[in-house]
């Protein structure tokens, strides 16, 4: 079935055109206009239900900002309208707590991969297959982070379905399994907690197309429980610099082919 109305996709209200090939993934709506400033000639094209899609330029080439809600259930659905109507290539924009102790507040962190502890990859992928950043995608976003001189970590995130499970996890009549997976996600080396890459990486790979995520440390609340110095940052400047500039890298590779 053709889920789109008068050429427009059902969520997010784009029609082909409407976006870019590059596409900035923030998860706040009211996140997109700030974003869309560092686009020339940007200009909003759909609002729709969580969906807000800014489309502009990065040197001469058409360049997107959409908004996808919280979790991975509408950024899968973010994910496969975009490439409908022509996107290609991703990198998501957003926040995450702290689990290595050695990330902080203010921190930027680059996701290589995803543990898949969420729902919405289930139904795309087998729980074997794994939910990988596209290297060229982490290349970028290194490279960018490094140019403008930021502390950036590259590796493993998590991401979960419930944020209170992860915050309150002793409530939870799950306590059992939550603490003592969280427990295994620190001693493999998990950067990081947050709520969409698992399935935009499953998702990307069964579409073919390059998807990556760069992140803004808010906290690290492993710092907090060992009474470590633990910075609270919520300005997410950093992440979004990082991804508009890995989006000029990525173009100015294209442009060498």
């Amino acid at each position: 079935m053709n889920y789109s109305e008068n050429g427009e996709q059902y969520h997010i209200g784009l029609k082909e055109g409407d976006a870019g090939e590059y596409v900035i993934l923030p998860g706040d709506p009211k996140r997109c206009e700030k974003i869309a400033q560092y686009l020339d000639d940007a200009k909003l094209v759909a609002d729709r239900r969580e969906f807000t899609t800014y489309t502009g330029y990065l040197n001469g080439v058409k360049v997107s900002v959409t908004s996808t809600g919280i979790g991975g259930a509408s950024a899968a659905i973010a994910l496969e309208e975009l490439v409908k109507v022509g996107a290609k290539t991703f990198i998501r924009v957003g926040t995450c707590g702290g689990v290595d102790i050695n990330v902080k507040g203010g921190d930027v962190v680059i996701a290589t991969g995803a543990i898949r502890m969420e729902g919405t990859s289930r139904e795309y992928a087998p729980v074997e297959f794994p939910a990988v950043a596209n290297i060229d995608v982490v290349n970028a976003l290194r490279t960018a982070a490094n140019n403008l001189g930021y502390t950036s970590h590259t590796g493993v995130v998590q991401c979960k379905d419930s944020f209170y499970g992860q915050h309150n996890p002793e409530s939870m009549p799950v306590s059992y399994e939550l603490i003592s997976k969280w427990e295994a996600w620190k001693r493999l080396g998990c950067l990081a907690s947050e709520m969409e890459s698992a399935a935009l990486f499953v998702v990307g790979s069964y579409l073919k197309v390059r998807v990556g995520s760069v992140f803004l440390t808010v906290a690290n609340q492993e710092r907090e429980k060992l009474q470590l110095e633990n910075p609270v940052v919520h300005d997410t400047e950093k992440a979004i610099k990082t991804a508009v500039e890995a989006v000029k890298l990525l173009i100015a590779d294209s442009n060498k082919g």
